[in-house]
């Protein structure tokens, strides 16, 4: 596969990772046992605002999501950028491909198959197109 591909590939992973972390919306099962009243009610001031850690646990998980999106806009201008071009855009590529490289070490550390999964394979996209995209360039 070129780099293209590969980057077009990762890029369309990532919007299914992020499709799949968003609509996991409350990101627990009731199933689980987890008590997330207290998470809810638990107010505390912060800066002059009042926030719950349920606030923190919601907006963290946005964050994500956002910052997933983006990624995967990058990915996907990545994969267009022209042969000429890559040789200054190589720190980006190799950046992004670094983050998603953390991304996997924190899923296998902290969660389960899905996102291990999905991370590992979008780091091996991103390693091996940014590789090829930086030896052509």
């Amino acid at each position: 596969m070129t780099s293209r591909v590969l980057y077009r590939v990762a890029s369309v992973l990532i919007v299914l990772f992020d499709v799949g972390h968003t609509l996991a919306f409350p990101w627990s099962d009731p199933a689980w046992g987890v008590d997330t009243g207290a998470m809810k009610s638990a107010h505390f001031p912060i800066l002059g605002f009042s926030r719950t850690y349920w606030d923190f646990y919601v907006g963290f998980g946005l964050i994500q999501t956002v910052l997933l999106l983006f990624a995967a806009v990058l990915a996907w201008q990545l994969g267009g950028v022209p042969r000429e071009t890559s040789f200054s855009m190589r720190l980006t590529a190799w950046a992004l491909t670094i983050c998603f490289l953390a991304l996997t070490v924190l899923s296998w550390k902290f969660f389960f198959t899905i996102p291990i999964v999905f991370s590992g394979l979008i780091t091996l996209c991103l390693a091996i197109a940014t590789g090829r995209a930086s030896r052509t360039a």
